[in-house]
């Protein structure tokens, strides 16, 4: 009785949350004074943290054609992440996942009745266990993949491709404590916990000159990073018009705001705190 009250209250809670982002996204949403060439114009978020809502908005008007599914990995409740407005407001169709069970369990209520193809998984995701995503997704070409694990990043998307998955729009987190030039991330841990790999919680993920080197050898298109710091943006230009890519002047790096609050100082000073680590050149 205990856990379903406990349950009950969450559940009312969270649907507060899914009625305030959807109400903030709607409002943002058509302010923005929307340049093509300048993704900084494309943010807003209604569910997403750092503008991730309107850069995907923007980038997914500008495909040639859509399936309408997504998949992301470190989908949380299924509320804060990158693919609830597509869930929620645009009704696509796709799947969360999640390592944490609780939060699983969670999600799957939060999503109930939204879209009758989204599911919410419960898997913890490594280079092993990519193969299985594979299997389970029912377009291996989604309109947006965000990866988001906060540790093995890279060595899961290098799994994704290899496994036969080619998203159209991929979104990935990057670590700016490692600047704009450096080309590493961490070494390879399939248990790897971001909270637990080192003291300062900056120990993790990839940098974003690794990042699009890696993308760039699988034939996609840097877009651009969000204004925060936090995640870059590429695309298949198999599915955009040429012109338009070549138009788009993003944002190459941008320092994590939430890090430089955090420690009161740049990057490039964050890493000293960090720079006895194992990387890996990529």
């Amino acid at each position: 009785m205990l856990k379903q009250l406990v349950n009950y209250m969450k559940d009312i809670r969270d649907r507060q949350r899914i009625s305030i982002a959807l109400s903030k996204g709607a409002a943002m949403m058509p302010a923005r004074n929307i340049d093509l060439r300048c993704p900084a114009t494309w943010e807003f978020s209604g569910f997403s943290q750092n503008g991730e809502d309107g850069i995907l908005d923007i980038l997914r008007r500008q495909m040639k054609s859509s399936n309408r599914y997504f998949i992301e990995i470190a989908a949380a409740d299924g509320i804060e992440n990158n693919t609830a407005w597509l869930l929620v407001a645009e009704k696509y169709n796709g799947i969360m996942v999640e390592g944490d069970p609780k939060l699983v369990e969670r999600a799957r209520r939060n999503v109930a009745g939204y879209s009758i193809g989204a599911e919410c998984l419960n898997m913890f995701v490594t280079r092993e266990s990519a193969q299985e995503l594979y299997k389970l997704a029912f377009h291996h070409d989604p309109d947006v993949f965000s990866l988001d694990i906060d540790g093995n990043d890279y060595y899961i998307a290098e799994a994704l491709f290899q496994s036969g998955f080619r998203p159209r729009i991929f979104v990935v987190e990057y670590n700016a404590v490692y600047g704009p030039e450096r080309s590493v991330t961490i070494k390879y841990k399939p248990d790897f916990i971001f909270g637990q790999a080192h003291p300062t919680s900056l120990y993790y993920g990839v940098s974003i000159t690794g990042w699009r080197k890696f993308f760039e050898k699988q034939g996609y298109h840097f877009v651009t990073v969000d204004r925060n710091g936090v995640n870059a943006f590429f695309v298949d230009p198999a599915y955009f018009d040429k012109e338009f890519l070549n138009g788009v002047q993003g944002l190459e790096f941008a320092e994590n705001q939430y890090q430089y609050r955090k420690f009161r100082m740049p990057c490039d000073q964050q890493f000293k705190l960090i720079a006895d680590q194992e990387f890996v050149e990529i």
